[in-house]
Order: structure tokens, then sequence, then C-alpha cells
């Protein structure tokens, strides 16, 4: 078994009741009960701040994207488009030279 740490907390006569309520129809102690609590709110929150790291470098992206954009404009034209154009006739002059 884990290392485990005592800690001791205070509960309103109500939580108390409920919580030894639940246990028992979960089949176990209020100790467990509450370590499971503990946990599913730990990575609960492990989640929420991944999800704030995530949108706060996607707003440095849309900075970085804006800065871009009033330093260097935007090309206007379908960047794909040409690159695709200009590798079809590379290869057709390779294919043409070859023959």
């Amino acid at each position: 078994m884990n290392t485990l740490y005592r800690t001791q907390i205070l509960l309103e006569p109500g939580q108390h009741k409920k919580l030894k309520e639940i246990a028992k129809i979960e089949g176990c102690s209020v100790s467990e009960l509450m370590r499971e609590m503990v946990r599913n709110y730990l990575e609960e929150q492990e989640r929420d701040m991944a999800k704030q790291r995530e949108l706060q470098a996607l707003a440095k992206l849309v900075q970085m994207q804006n800065l871009l954009k009033e330093r260097h404009g935007v090309y206007q034209r379908d960047l794909i488009a040409e690159l695709r154009d200009e590798r079809d006739d590379e290869s057709e002059q390779v294919w043409w030279s070859k023959s």
C-alpha cells in the first residue's frame, strides 16, 4: 500500500452523515471515499490548469499572428496552389529532360 498521510478535517454533521451513507452504499470506508474525492478533484484541477495553459498559448499565437500581419501584411494569393503549380512545372521539366 502507498504511504498515507493523516489529515484531519472538520465536517458539518449533515456532510458526515451523507458521506457515511455513500461509503456504505459503495462498500468502502469514509476515508477511502474522501481519498477518491480528493483524487478526482485534483485530476479535475490539473485538467483545468492544462486547459488554461493551452488557452494562454493560443492567445499568444493569436498575438504573434496579428503582429506579423501588422509588420508584413497578408499574402493575398493561394500559396498552396502556387507551390503545387511550381512543383508540377519542375516535375514536367524533369520528365521532358529525361525523354
